[in-house]
């Protein structure tokens, strides 16, 4: 429902501040803009699920090959600890939780190719045992969720585009992103928590958190202690490594287990044509929403309404320059990607703006975009509060980016 009003809302506002520049300012253009954005962000819609057919019959054949080669089955039994608190309504040792932490290993490593693919595999599963097949359930929104937190341990995407702009130190953001990044993840966790009245306070889940913490915090100590170029050859290496690896794991399970590998593959890649195309009405919906929006100018009216409340208020306005990647960044990740390029030629890639630009992008993950492909691959309408705690966890991590970029580069 909450969905439903903001996208209404998109063409709204769109159409009255086009009205407006059309009378008062005698733009003639901005009409014409929005309707060739209609076109174009239609046809890219149909583009990007088109471009995910290949990836999503790879991925869905190899989780096929995961399932019926035990694997899957034998990652549910060892995270039942864990995920029998978060997710209290799976039964547990139940394979979809295999599933989901394939998708979210995945995001953390930052292959964005592989954990689409298994997000919606994640999906289709947990939607099996959904009674209500139009309404999500409380397991798919907290999934969603964590998902939309955009928790990434190795943003390396945002590193190279930063070598490319010519960065002094293009690693300099590497702790801070991930320090905004896991506050995200947090606050997600925590607030669909309260949504769902799920008790977080237990010995298992503190000493998972802690663990977490721990972790993350070697991690980012051992990065620390690497030059620029040792960084990106590692993140490099280390990705592909583990993408490489866990299709051999899979392929391995499948032999150990007497099964035909390459009919269980195709038996599975079949799948991720029929969901490429399911989800297309869902990201044409949301993706000329946001083209219309943003061409109407209602993005640049947006940016300068905070910065002037900024400004009123006596605040520091020197994040002003990056808020358009934060603002784009839940309606679309090309979008934000080329808010925080133009950030980082506008106002350096060294600078206050660039790097918080650049935070920004690592801090969250596109919430509208997966909230329409994941839920849309299943048939999803009502979304309850899935939309509701993927903003929190957004305006949480941006909120950290802030103060953190503050700490780290003020």
């Amino acid at each position: 429902m909450v969905l439903n009003y903001i996208w209404i809302a998109f063409f709204i506002l769109a159409f009255a501040i086009a009205l407006c520049k059309l009378i008062f300012l005698g733009d003639t253009d901005v009409f014409p803009a929005i309707m060739n954005s209609t076109f174009s962000t239609a046809k890219s819609a149909f583009e990007i699920s088109l471009g995910l057919t290949g990836v999503l019959s790879l991925w869905m054949g190899l989780m096929k090959i995961g399932e019926k080669g035990g694997l899957v089955n034998w990652l549910a039994k060892l995270l039942s600890p864990i995920f029998c608190r978060v997710f209290p309504d799976i039964p547990k040792g139940h394979p979809v939780t295999g599933t989901m932490f394939m998708n979210f290993s995945a995001n953390m490593l930052g292959l964005d190719n592989a954990a689409t693919p298994m997000g919606l595999k994640a999906m289709q599963e947990l939607q099996e045992l959904n009674r209500q097949k139009d309404t999500a359930t409380n397991p798919m929104i907290m999934f969603l969720v964590l998902n939309t937190s955009g928790l990434t341990l190795i943003p390396m995407s945002i590193l190279l585009y930063r070598t490319q702009m010519g960065a002094a130190q293009p690693t300099d953001v590497f702790i801070p992103i991930l320090l905004a990044t896991t506050i995200s993840t947090i606050a997600g966790l925590i607030i669909t928590s309260i949504y769902q009245r799920i008790n977080l306070f237990n010995r298992t889940m503190l000493l998972f958190l802690l663990g977490v913490c721990l972790f993350i915090t070697a991690g980012t100590w051992g990065v620390a202690q690497l030059s620029r170029i040792q960084v990106e050859v590692f993140s490099t290496t280390l990705a592909n490594v583990m993408l490489f690896g866990i299709i051999i794991l899979f392929i391995i399970s499948g032999i150990h287990h007497k099964i035909n590998v390459y009919e269980t593959f195709i038996e599975g890649a079949k799948d991720g044509f029929t969901t490429a195309v399911r989800i297309i009405p869902y990201l044409v919906a949301i993706l000329v929403a946001v083209g219309v929006f943003r061409a109407s100018g209602g993005m640049d009216v947006l940016i300068n309404s905070i910065a002037w409340c900024i400004e009123a208020c006596g605040g520091d306005s020197n994040c002003v320059g990056a808020l358009p990647t934060a603002i784009m960044k839940p309606l679309s990740g090309s979008g934000a990607r080329g808010m925080m390029i133009d950030a980082m030629q506008t106002y350096g890639p060294d600078s206050f703006a660039g790097r918080l630009a650049c935070m920004f992008q690592g801090a969250t993950d596109t919430t509208f975009y997966i909230i329409a492909v994941y839920f849309g691959s299943v048939g999803i309408r009502k979304t309850r509060h899935a939309l509701t705690c993927g903003l929190f966890a957004d305006f949480a991590g941006i909120v950290a980016a802030i103060a953190i970029a503050y700490i780290f580069f003020g």
